[in-house]
């Protein structure tokens, strides 16, 4: 059973993702080669972070291959949601997004054998139509609409693979092993990206030193330290519930850049409408679940 201090906790590794897209707009290099030193660094920190607490690397072979196969959808979510951005607006590419908690309420009830909640698919519905108002949603980006919606349907998968995982793999593992598979993914993507999508067909691997500054506090602070807390969060939080508080991140992202790139822009009627439409669900929820079960 969740704690108010598990739904606190949630509220703020929420808020530290807010953050990514401040950062990925403030690194420079492209969101390939961006996620691809998110996700060394990750592996790295989190290689030490189990060797320092004394955490458990070994695990079954079985295990392994699933975590690096959860690992590779993880990179290729983060790949996916920045490059949304990139082709069209970092809007679109949010709308998309939204759409994770719209597919874990199809995904979670058919891994569990369960049937499909039509309040669960009613509340991820009233989150993307939240977000299209705050935005002002454009149609005609279709190719950043079609990678936002892939990024939201990854995000799903693993989440409620993750979910299931969790309940017997301690979750500092179950996070190393991910992000050493994400690792792996993004490392293999490069020559592919390189011939087929990288600007002049050459990657761009080098980091200016504030690069490297904004990648340490997006690898080890956004994802080590809030990816391993959510996943221990799964132990006592439904993956719904989790997805539908995610979506959270770019409301909290748009108020982060308010506040240090003066984007009062976005405050406007249409971001008073959807904010309160994305809150209402939030926290509707938990009510109306109860009050149908």
């Amino acid at each position: 059973m969740a704690s108010t201090t598990d739904y606190l906790k949630l509220h703020f590794i929420v808020l530290l993702w807010g953050t990514t897209a401040i950062l990925g707009k403030l690194i420079s290099i492209p969101s390939v080669e961006m996620v691809f030193f998110r996700m060394m660094m990750a592996a790295v920190g989190m290689i030490v972070l189990v060797a320092i607490s004394r955490g458990q690397f070994l695990v079954a072979k079985a295990d392994l291959l699933k975590l690096l196969a959860i690992g590779f959808l993880v990179s290729a979510h983060w790949i996916t949601f920045f490059a949304s951005g990139k082709v069209s607006t970092v809007s679109v590419s949010l709308v998309g997004f939204a759409t994770a908690s719209f597919w874990t309420a199809i995904i979670d009830p058919i891994s569990k054998k369960q049937s499909i909640q039509l309040l669960e698919i009613l509340m991820g519905i009233l989150v993307i139509a939240g977000l299209a108002i705050i935005y002002s949603f454009e149609f005609s980006y279709y190719l950043g609409l079609l990678l936002g919606v892939s990024s939201g349907l990854l995000l799903a998968i693993f989440a409620v693979i993750n979910s299931h995982l969790v309940k017997r793999l301690p979750s500092a593992t179950i996070t190393l092993y991910e992000m050493i598979g994400g690792f792996i993914f993004a490392a293999a993507f490069l020559p592919i990206y390189k011939i087929y999508w990288a600007e002049g067909n050459e990657l761009q691997l080098s980091p200016t030193p504030l690069d490297w500054i904004y990648i340490f506090i997006l690898a080890i602070v956004c994802t080590v330290y809030a990816y391993s807390l959510g996943v221990e969060l799964m132990k006592r939080i439904s993956v719904f519930v989790f997805q539908l508080t995610l979506n959270l991140e770019p409301v909290y992202g748009i108020l982060i850049a308010i506040i240090f790139l003066g984007e009062a822009r976005h405050l406007n009627l249409p971001f008073y409408i959807g904010t309160t439409i994305i809150l209402a669900t939030v926290f509707l929820y938990p009510l109306l679940k109860k009050k149908h079960t």
